[in-house]
């Protein structure tokens, strides 16, 4: 799971540190669950560890129990990594994007555009008439574009990320 490239990707999003942040929950994962194990077993700074497991707890990817050390009288954190949480954040992550694309493909769908070759500018018809068909911007001509590449370049997205949402996210391995 955490060789996968959108998981890297997530964990970079959050952290700023994919390197340390991959080593961290990996101890986590093989039972080193105080900051200062995790301190002694990698040998990054003790600081580092915590902010780190605490942008992951604020993005709800670690959880942890307080108890008190009898001896020193200090406080002890211990974490725990919430596998699950990944899959759904970038499941959710994925239907975000479908939506997105959903509602750019239907605007391209329901509208004709007309464009403006010199300065790239387009408009949808209802906005090109309102100008008799000349560009707001340079006063030249606005042509008729037609959108299908567009379009189709839309529903290549939205399949891959149906694709992927259906079996990538679901199968995503978890670390034992």
């Amino acid at each position: 799971m955490l060789k996968d490239s959108q998981v890297q990707e997530l964990l970079m999003d959050i952290t700023d540190d994919e390197k340390n942040c991959v080593t961290i929950i990996k101890c986590l994962l093989n039972g080193k669950t105080s900051d200062a194990a995790i301190a002694e077993e990698t040998e990054i700074k003790l600081n580092t560890i915590r902010k780190i497991l605490n942008k992951l707890y604020d993005a709800g990817l670690t959880s942890y129990k307080r108890s008190k050390d009898l001896e020193t009288n200090f406080e002890i954190y211990n974490w725990k990594f919430n596998q699950k949480k990944v899959n759904d954040i970038i499941s959710d992550k994925h239907e975000d994007l479908l939506k997105e694309i959903e509602r750019s493909l239907k605007y391209e769908k329901d509208n004709m555009f007309f464009g403006c070759k010199p300065n790239g500018h387009r408009y949808i018809y209802e906005n090109a008439s309102k100008c008799n068909f000349v560009c707001p911007q340079c006063g030249k001509s606005l042509e008729y574009q037609d959108n299908t590449l567009i379009i189709g370049d839309l529903l290549n997205k939205k399949a891959k990320y149906e694709s992927m949402s259906k079996s990538k996210i679901e199968n995503l391995p978890y670390i034992h």
